[in-house]
């Protein structure tokens, strides 16, 4: 039995059943380990090894969750919410509704792409941006699954396809460990090779919003608050405005999250945008909303140690395609499914990558594939699974902000919508673009 599928088949299965996720990536490493023959205190060595590669983005998630609440404490989300509002409560306001609904469907995708390249702050936008709508989107009955789905689209498709920000990282690392796997290609073609396979998850999109298109009733949590109630000073608008610049601007000179979120912090204070009396509870606020993003993070990364130390990922690569007999089509499509499962389990697409590369990379040369489908092949591989993981940040962040009323399950609402319709159209046109390019 091959460690690899063990520790995330026993993952996969208890996050299903409803298992908190923390547990089951614990008890999916132990499985692997276990199975693979390393023994309880190798296994345990190993994940506990693992864990500290966690502790940055955690504590980087918890600032971030701080300075969403310090913002959203200054009534200025609020106050965009209420003027929304006093629109959809006007007589005949009813057939307005469909408009406001495609407007905050087209925001929250356009934020997903920015936050990969013009404005590279990745899933942070989601605490700022999502809690505050959820009031609108409550009472347009818009079925949250969709929100999460149209995230995801626009994380994964926008790295996997634009050559800037966070997507060209992701292409360089392609291009990089293609090279060094012994075929040379340019960076620049990744584009290329990536285009179809962002279509389809364009159109698993366009199908997600017909599917999700039933109206959904949310309990409504809060207190009612009127618009003509909220008043917002010119200078705590100016101030949070410069705290977001400063933060945004730190965030891209230092590359720390940390450093970009306590600027914003510091600088809200400094200016008066907030009292220095709640900053306790702030702080505690925004790390309680984003600790369940930290502690999966953390313990992915111990489950993560766990698979690579196993060493069945060469023999899972390996044993799947000596049965295909140099079946060409069948073996990228094993590939394939192949990176699925390892970026199912450690929860990055990048790290993933380097991973599969060392041993896609001959095989395919072997298969006669193209440079262009090589590319293709790699990226697919490596963004496979991304969107639909239970560890993987792409489906935390949209949970954190989805889920503040309590009524958006992580594994139900957001990691089984959106494998179906990105995983899937993902695996079905990156199989077709393969073979196109050989």
């Amino acid at each position: 039995m091959n460690a690899v599928i063990i520790a995330i088949a026993v993952m996969l299965i208890l996050s299903l059943l409803r298992i908190n996720v923390v547990l089951s990536l614990v008890l999916g490493a132990f499985a692997g380990g276990l199975t693979s023959g390393m023994g309880i205190s190798k296994t345990v060595e190993t994940f506990t090894e693992g864990l500290g590669a966690g502790a940055t983005i955690a504590l980087s998630y918890g600032l971030l969750g701080g300075f969403a609440i310090a913002i959203s404490k200054t009534g200025i989300p609020e106050l965009m919410i209420a003027s929304i509002l006093k629109l959809l409560n006007k007589n005949g306001a009813s057939n307005k509704q469909g408009l406001v609904k495609a407007l905050i469907f087209f925001l929250i995708f356009a934020m997903a792409v920015f936050s990969q390249n013009l404005i590279p702050i990745h899933i942070a936008f989601i605490p700022l941006l999502i809690p505050p709508i959820l009031k609108i989107l409550n009472m347009l009955e818009v079925d949250r699954r969709i929100i999460s789905t149209i995230i995801a689209v626009g994380l994964v498709g926008t790295y996997s396809f634009v050559p800037s920000g966070f997507g060209s990282i992701f292409q360089e690392i392609i291009a990089t460990q293609v090279t060094k796997a012994g075929m040379e290609v340019s960076v620049s073609d990744v584009p290329i090779a990536m285009a179809i396979p962002v279509l389809g998850m364009l159109i698993g999109l366009v199908v997600a919003l017909f599917f999700y298109r039933k109206p959904r009733r949310y309990e409504e949590a809060g207190v009612e608050t009127s618009p003509l109630e909220l008043k917002v000073s010119k200078r705590v608008i100016i101030s949070t405005i410069i705290a977001l610049i400063a933060a945004l601007y730190t965030q891209i000179t230092t590359d720390s999250m940390i450093v970009g979120a306590f600027a914003g912090i510091t600088i809200m204070y400094v200016t008066g945008a907030l009292k220095w009396r709640e900053a306790d509870e702030v702080l505690t606020d925004g790390m309680r909303m984003m600790s369940f993003i930290g502690f999966v993070m953390i313990a992915a990364n111990g489950f993560a140690s766990v698979i690579n130390a196993t060493g069945d990922i060469d023999s899972l690569i390996n044993s799947s395609l000596s049965i295909l007999e140099g079946n060409t089509s069948l073996a990228v499509l094993v590939m394939l499914i192949i990176g699925l499962i390892v970026t199912m389990g450690i929860g990055s697409s990048f790290a993933t990558i380097p991973i599969i590369a060392t041993l896609f990379v001959p095989l395919s040369v072997e298969l006669g594939l193209s440079p262009l489908a090589i590319m293709c092949l790699i990226g697919t591989a490596g963004a496979l699974g991304d969107a639909g993981s239970p560890a993987s940040d792409t489906t935390l962040g949209p949970t954190a902000g989805l889920n503040v009323d309590g009524q958006h399950n992580h594994i139900w609402d957001t990691c089984v919508p959106t494998f179906i319709f990105v995983n899937i159209p993902l695996i079905i046109f990156g199989w077709i673009a393969c073979v196109f390019f050989l």
